[in-house]
């Protein structure tokens, strides 16, 4: 594997400060937030001073039901083939379900969720990996992914699990050590056995995040400085194996650049710990492994098992189902509230008129929305639906009027297939209609 170094998450608000790093050697843009024609000048200049930068997916749903999107594969390999870049990645997850393979209506989880570790969940998951393998022009990773729930019945731990994709199909791994201990805390999963079992000769790079416990639950909120558990797992990962590459994500809440170096400089020191302990005690690296191809592919029936547990899984979270029997309620009350603000604080940056318009309305308005109304496209639909709800629905005691003639003006602005019209003639026209049908 191709050595990558030390690098940061690429995002638009910390661009200027990513720029400046000393020893940033690459970094990770999400694949869904770059167009291949217009791409963002600051990754131009990165990669004219030979930054490499990887295109990290997050739409896939490799670990779903259905087989891979060739239309979301395209996208993903034309972002590799303009970037140059050794390599793409994906998570272990599922982010949607529902559809014509279980006849029932499509959802979207707007979320990474985890994927049961059975055997036919691995099945799905190695014949998806190796259709997405076949379309894309660089060598794929996949992720382990940070989880709130456990799925009853599991057959295989984490570990072994990733064991057996990487063996039955020769695919990377990127490593998240934040995930890790996310699931320890939420999941009481050991992660020094987790890496135990790891084939960490698979190892693309490495993922290190921040996040914060609240009432005995770990959130991965990307949000927050890393904490020192999660580095302790670098190194005991770093004493196993040297990584190819670490990368520091940091999605919001950015903090000064002095700030970001400083992490960036406690990851590296956390893995030259790991090193050092390695060194000392004559630990070496193993080999690279290449798919047996062992393994049973995923008939139809399997697909449909699978896809009807997940939909009954997101239909609980985002549609206000009954939970599925195994599942804790607790804990799935809290994914599901997770899930809602997620929705309404994605909504509201895609959309950031619509908290201007409603001020302090806009989020309680959004969660009683989005209670029994799952999203079933993406956000923009999203915040298309949320509008028309608002207008659909009888004004509020004392509701000012003009505020639901900003939304129906803003939603009569983008629900159609191109903007209206700016020229007068056609703004008079529309003027004047709106005065005849108050009439």
């Amino acid at each position: 594997m191709r050595r990558l170094g030390t690098g940061i998450g690429w995002r638009p608000e910390i661009a200027d400060a990513v720029e400046e790093m000393p020893g940033i050697e690459w970094v990770e843009a999400v694949s869904e937030n770059l167009c291949p024609g217009h791409l963002p000048d600051s990754l131009l200049r990165l990669r004219e001073r030979g930054v490499t930068v990887v295109p990290h997916g997050v739409s896939l749903g490799l670990g779903g039901a259905d087989r891979p999107d060739p239309g979301r594969l395209a996208a993903l390999a034309e972002r590799a083939e303009v970037l140059g870049s050794p390599l793409v990645t994906e998570h272990i997850a599922f982010v949607r379900a529902g559809g014509a393979l279980t006849a029932s209506p499509s959802l979207e989880a707007g979320h990474l969720l985890p994927v049961p570790r059975t055997r036919d969940a691995l099945d799905v998951l190695c014949e998806n990996v190796r259709i997405a393998q076949a379309a894309l022009p660089v060598p794929l990773a996949v992720e382990n992914i940070a989880a709130l729930v456990s799925w009853p019945d599991e057959e295989l731990t984490e570990g072994q699990f990733l064991y057996e994709l990487a063996d039955r199909t020769g695919v990377r791994l990127l490593i998240d050590v934040a995930n890790l201990h996310t699931n320890h805390v939420n999941r009481g999963e050991d992660p020094a056995e987790a890496l135990a079992e790891l084939p960490l000769e698979a190892i693309a790079y490495v993922h290190v995040a921040g996040g914060f416990e609240r009432d005995g639950v770990w959130h991965d909120s990307h949000a927050h400085p890393v904490a020192r558990p999660v580095l302790d797992i670098l190194t005991d990962l770093a004493s196993r194996v040297a990584p190819p590459g670490v990368l520091l994500e940091r999605d919001e809440n950015f903090p000064s650049g002095d700030e970001l170096r400083g992490e960036v400089e406690a990851i590296r020191g956390a893995v030259e710990q790991g090193r050092a302990a390695a060194t000392g005690t004559g630990a070496a690296d193993r080999t690279s492994r290449t798919g047996t191809g062992a393994g049973t592919g995923a008939d139809d029936a399997v697909r449909q098992r699978l896809g009807l547990a997940q939909a009954a899984l997101l239909s609980a979270l985002v549609a206000g189902s009954p939970v599925p029997e195994g599942f804790d309620r607790v804990r799935l009350g809290v994914q599901a509230r997770a899930l809602a603000g997620k929705r309404a604080d994605v909504v509201g940056k895609v959309a950031p008129e619509l908290p201007v318009i409603l001020g302090a309305r806009y989020r309680p308005a959004f969660l009683a929305y989005a209670q029994d109304r799952p999203m079933t496209g993406g956000y923009r639909r999203d915040a298309l639906d949320f509008v028309e709800h608002v207008l659909r629905t009888a004004p509020g005691e004392g509701e000012d009027p003009g505020v639901r003639r900003e939304l129906r003006e803003w939603w009569l602005e983008r629900s159609g297939p191109v903007p209206r019209s700016a020229r007068p003639g056609a703004r008079l026209a529309r003027a004047t209609r709106r005065v005849l049908l108050r009439r």
